[in-house]
């Protein structure tokens, strides 16, 4: 064999060899994005007495999704605000439709800001493992919220079980 012949047999095994440990390495799962917006409608619920002791507020959710994902969401926040940090925590159900897909899975989330910093601002919004139904089973990935004038807009990149 000419030396370009083996070169181009080297190069496209490498590629076959790299693209197979890629998808290993997602489980055949791509990455897809849903985007779109909520209106969500928070109320104040009652707070265990060792929570009011230390200093925590409870709070129900409820939001309705549109654009790419469609349905409801029914969830609880703690919530606190010590020396000017503020930080919550929430379980949060969807009841929704992304891309054809039926079913619910469960998001947690986890945010803290210094009120002198808005910079300072961390929010991770993440699925629950395990915790998809129906189509939605399997379901992996992260929230992005942006709040501005218009009001809640999401970014929810996911990835669904290979099928």
């Amino acid at each position: 064999m000419k030396r370009t012949n083996i070169e181009a047999i080297v190069a496209t095994l490498l590629l076959v060899f790299f693209a197979a440990a890629a998808f290993a390495q997602t489980n055949g799962r791509k990455t897809m994005h849903a985007k779109g917006t909520f209106v969500v409608k928070m109320g104040k619920a009652d707070t265990h007495e060792i929570g009011q002791t230390a200093g925590i507020a409870t709070m129900t959710i409820d939001k309705t999704w549109s654009g790419d994902i469609t349905g409801t969401s029914k969830g609880e926040m703690l919530s606190s605000a010590v020396d000017k940090a503020m930080v919550y925590v929430a379980l949060e159900k969807m009841d929704v439709t992304i891309d054809g897909h039926a079913g619910t899975f469960l998001f947690t989330h986890r945010a803290t800001i210094m009120s002198d910093d808005p910079g300072s601002a961390v929010l991770e919004v993440l699925t629950v493992p395990n915790s998809g139904t129906g189509a939605l089973a399997g379901i992996e990935g992260k929230l992005a919220i942006t709040i501005d004038k218009s009001g809640h807009s999401y970014d929810f990149a996911y990835s669904l079980p290979a099928k």
